[in-house]
Parts: structure tokens; sequence; C-alpha cells
């Protein structure tokens, strides 16, 4: 401690006594298992880490491959490239609804199904060289077509269906036809 010496005492610092003196090694050697056990948990830790972000980046680097798929250069660029693909295909799906849509307007009106009867009209000929062939649309309008064949001859009579029945007279190969054809 400081003592006064006259009117202009100063204190002097302080000094820790011998006594308060640490031996860093007698402790570290007293202590050196324990410090050994924690050090090697720390390495296990560390390396398990290191195991872990080694398969994170794995596992990074695999879904990069999957966006540039294979490419070589910049990230942005190939990303930009697959981003102007899918917009061009965006407008080719446009595209081809647009004519979905005109096709489905106009496949009702088309000719969909199909009836042919094969017959023989005429005991003088050999063979069923006869056809009665109905063409219908969705709606059973359309028409069918007759072909009588004879020695002599080939006649074709057409004749117009709606809803699946003639205005007119009907054979009945005609009319096996259009059933055939609306089943």
């Amino acid at each position: 401690m400081c003592e006064r010496q006259g009117p202009t005492a100063r204190l002097a610092p302080t000094r820790p006594s011998e006594d308060a003196h640490i031996d860093l090694n007698a402790t570290v050697a007293a202590n050196i298992g324990p410090i050994v056990i924690v050090l090697i948990v720390a390495v296990v830790v560390l390396l398990l880490l290191v195991l872990w972000l080694t398969r994170q980046l794995s596992q990074l680097r695999k879904r990069v491959v999957g966006l540039t798929r294979g490419e070589d250069g910049d990230l942005g660029d190939v990303l930009g490239a697959h981003l102007d693909r899918v917009y061009e295909l965006g407008r080719e799906v446009e595209r081809l609804g647009t004519r979905t849509n005109r096709l489905e307007s106009t496949t009702p009106r088309a000719f969909q199904r199909v009836g042919l009867v094969r017959f023989n009209p005429f005991e003088d000929t050999g063979g069923n060289q006869s056809f009665a062939l109905a063409l219908p649309d969705a709606d059973g309008n359309g028409w069918v077509l007759s072909s009588l064949h004879a020695r002599t001859g080939t006649r074709v009579y057409a004749k117009s269906i709606s809803g699946g029945r003639s205005d007119g007279a009907l054979s009945d190969e005609e009319s096996a036809a259009i059933k055939q054809a609306m089943a």
C-alpha cells in the first residue's frame, strides 16, 4: 500500500504479491486429460460439420446442373436462355389452343361415323358388288351413298340424312348402313 510522505504524498500503484502468482504449467498439467477430451470432441464436431457441408454443396451442385442442364457459362445467362424458351413455349401453347378451338368448332360438322353394307341386289350377278355407305356427322346429319351393280352397268344414288333419318324412302341396306354408322 501507499504511505503518505509529507504534504505532497503520492499514491503508488499496488503490485500483486508473490503469493497470488498462478503457475500456468501446473494448471495445464493437472487438467491435460479433460482439455484433450474437449479438443477431440471439438475436432469430431468440426469433422461432422465439414461432412454435412460437403453433402449440402454436392446437392446444391446437382440442383444447379439440373437448372442449367449441364450448360457451361454464367448462371444468369443460362437461366435467361431457359426463361426465353419458356416464354416461347407459352406462345406455342397459345397458338395450339387457338388451333384446337378452331378444330373443335368445325369437327362436329365433319363425317365422324361410317356405316358400310355390301349386298347383291340382282340374282344374275355374282358377289356382293353393290353397297350402301352412310357418312353422318356427330349430330347424325350427312348422306348415304348407294351403288347398285348389274351386268349392264352400275348406278349410284345419294340421299341426305338429318338426325339419322332420311326425308326419302330408304332401302333395307341403306337403313342398315345408317344404323351401323349411328351405333
